[in-house]
C-alpha cells in the first residue's frame, strides 16, 4: 500500500470543527432566548451551569477569526430553537434570528462553510412540559421550526444536519436531560422508543422540506456511531455484536436511508413490547426523506460477548453505558473491555482502526457520502504560561485522521472532518473542567476567569494539517 504521504483529499474536503449552541453560546436568558431541556435539568454536582458556557454569543467574532487563522473551511454549531421561538412555537425572537445572521455572514466573510445542526439536545421547556417527543404533535412542532430556519438561512447554508445524536437521545436521554418519561408506565422501553419513531418521521418529513425549499442544499442525519466488536471468534460473541449494532447503530442509518426498521432491531422491539404504534402510511413518510449524506458522531468502539442472562440495563432506561464488566441486556450482549485499546481518564476506549471500521461499514451499507461531525478527546487541560501543550490530543487526532484517510483510499466517500470542538465548552457530564477544544478559553467551574482564547498547541498541529490538506500530520 502506498506511503500516507501519497495519499490526497480532496481540494474541497471540509475541515473544520463542531460546538453545539448549549454548551458554547452563553447567554441562555439573553436578548429573549427561552428556556430549553437543558436550561432546567439538574446538573451533576459541581459542574457549570449554561449561563455562561464559553459565551461565544458575545465572542463569535473572535471565535471565527481564531477559525479563519486556523485554516478552518467549515464550522458545525446548531441553532438554539428557543433562541429563534422562545416557546417552541409562536412568534419569531427576531434578536435570534439577527444573531446566526450574523454568525453566519461572519463564518462565509472568511470563507467557512457553515454547517448548521438543527436540534442538538435542547427542545424548548414549554414542549417538554406538552410531552416532548411523545407527543404526535412534536413533528409538526419541528417541521414549523425547521422551516423558520430554512426561510432565514437557507440562502446562505448549504448543509443542515437534522438532529444531533437520536441514538443517544433515545439510548441515553435520562443521562442527557432530553427525556420527560411519565411515572408508572406500563412499558418505559415502548415510550422511549414511541419519541424515537416520532422523531425519524419528524426527520424524514424535514428533509422533504429542505429539498422542495432549497434545491440546491444537503440535508442528513447525524447519529453517534461506533463499531461494535465480538469479544472472541465463539459464533454467540459474533451474534451478540450482531445485536447491539444493529439497535445501536444501524437502526438509525437504515431508517434515514431506507425508511425502515432493521429485522433485527424489530425483533427486538417486539420481544421488549416497544415496537412503536405507527399509522399506516408511516413508511410512505420515511421512505421519502431521501438524504444527501451521512454524518456521525465517532469517539470510541466497543465490544460485546454473549448475554448470560444477568446484565445490568441502566435505570434511566440507557442500553449501554461504559462499565463494560456488567452492562448489556440480558439475551442480547454484555458490554465488555477491549484488552487491545487503551482508555482515556473517563473509560472511554481510543480506537482510531475501528474509526476505520466503521467508514468501511457505512460506505458498505448506505453508499452515500460521509461527514464526520464530531471526534476529539476531553481532558483536564492545564494553562502555562499562555499555552497549552496538549500533545495527548494531537495523537489522539493524528491517529484518527490517519485511519480515516485509509478509508478514504479504501473508496469511502468522507466529504468533512469536525472535531469536536472548536473552543472549550460545557461538557455534558463534566462541566468546563473537561476540556475538548482546539482553543482554551479562561472559564472555571463556577464561573470565574476573563474568558479570554488561547489556541493550544493542537490549534496550531490542526492549522499544518489543513495548510498542507492533510499531508503534514506530523
Amino acid at each position: 500500500m502506498d506511503s500516507y504521504a501519497d495519499k490526497k483529499f480532496s481540494s474541497n474536503f471540509l475541515w473544520g470543527a463542531s460546538s453545539s449552541a448549549y454548551q458554547v453560546e452563553g447567554a441562555s436568558s439573553e436578548d429573549g432566548k427561552g428556556p430549553s431541556c437543558q436550561d432546567i435539568k439538574k446538573l451533576p454536582d459541581g459542574t457549570s451551569d449554561l449561563t455562561i458556557c464559553a459565551d461565544e454569543y458575545h465572542h463569535y467574532k473572535e471565535d471565527v477569526a481564531l477559525m479563519a487563522q486556523m485554516g478552518l473551511k467549515a464550522y458545525r454549531f446548531s441553532i438554539a430553537w428557543t433562541r429563534i421561538l422562545p416557546q417552541g412555537f409562536g412568534d419569531i425572537n427576531l434578536k435570534g434570528i439577527a444573531y446566526y445572521n450574523n454568525l453566519i455572514n461572519e463564518c462565509l466573510s472568511y470563507g467557512i462553510q457553515p454547517i448548521v445542526t438543527i436540534l442538538h439536545f435542547d427542545m424548548p421547556a414549554e414542549l417538554n412540559k406538552k410531552g416532548g417527543w411523545s407527543n404526535p404533535e412534536s413533528i409538526s412542532w419541528y417541521e414549523n421550526y425547521s422551516k423558520v430556519l430554512f426561510e432565514y438561512y437557507g440562502d446562505r447554508v448549504k448543509y443542515w444536519l437534522t438532529i444531533n445524536e437520536q441514538n443517544i437521545d433515545t439510548l441515553g436521554g435520562g443521562d442527557l436531560g432530553t427525556k420527560n418519561i411519565p411515572a408508572g408506565l406500563s412499558s418505559h422501553l415502548q415510550h422511549i422508543y414511541q419519541q424515537n419513531h416520532n422523531m425519524f418521521l419528524a426527520q424524514a418529513k424535514v428533509m422533504r422540506i429542505c429539498h422542495k425549499m432549497l434545491p440546491d442544499a444537503k440535508i442528513g442525519p447525524a447519529p453517534n456511531i461506533y463499531i461494535v466488536y465480538p469479544a472472541s471468534s465463539a459464533p454467540e460473541d459474533f451474534i451478540a455484536a450482531q445485536n447491539f449494532n444493529s439497535i445501536r447503530n444501524w437502526l438509525y442509518f437504515d431508517v434515514a436511508v431506507y425508511g425502515k426498521y432493521n429485522e433485527i432491531a424489530a425483533a427486538y422491539l417486539k420481544s421488549h413490547n416497544a415496537y412503536p404504534n405507527m399509522n399506516k402510511d408511516d413508511r410512505a413518510v420515511l421512505c421519502a426523506a431521501k438524504p444527501d449524506f451521512l454524518a456521525f458522531n465517532y469517539y470510541y468502539s466497543t465490544t460485546v460477548s454473549a448475554s448470560d442472562g444477568t446484565e445490568t440495563v441502566d435505570p434511566n432506561g440507557n442500553l449501554h453505558t461504559l462499565d463494560g464488566k456488567t452492562m448489556g441486556d440480558p439475551g442480547y450482549y454484555r458490554n465488555v473491555l477491549n484488552p487491545n485499546l487503551k482508555r482515556t481518564q473517563w473509560g472511554w476506549e481510543v480506537d482510531p482502526v475501528g474509526f476505520r471500521a466503521s467508514f468501511r461499514e457505512l460506505a458498505s451499507r448506505y453508499h452515500l457520502p460521509m461527514l464526520v461531525t464530531e471526534n476529539g478527546l476531553g481532558a483536564y487541560d492545564k494553562l502555562e504560561n499562555g499555552r497549552v501543550h496538549d500533545s495527548y490530543r494531537i495523537d489522539f487526532l493524528r491517529d484518527h485522521i490517519t485511519q480515516m484517510k485509509l478509508a478514504l483510499d479504501e473508496g469511502c466517500d468522507i466529504i468533512g472532518y469536525c472535531p469536536w470542538s472548536n473552543v472549550d465548552l460545557v461538557s455534558t457530564h463534566e462541566g468546563m473542567k473537561k476540556r475538548y477544544g482546539l482553543i482554551y478559553v479562561d472559564r472555571k467551574e463556577e464561573g470565574q476567569g476573563s474568558l479570554k482564547r488561547y489556541p493550544k498547541d493542537s490549534f496550531y498541529w490542526y492549522q499544518k494539517v489543513i495548510s498542507s490538506n492533510g499531508k503534514n500530520i506530523d
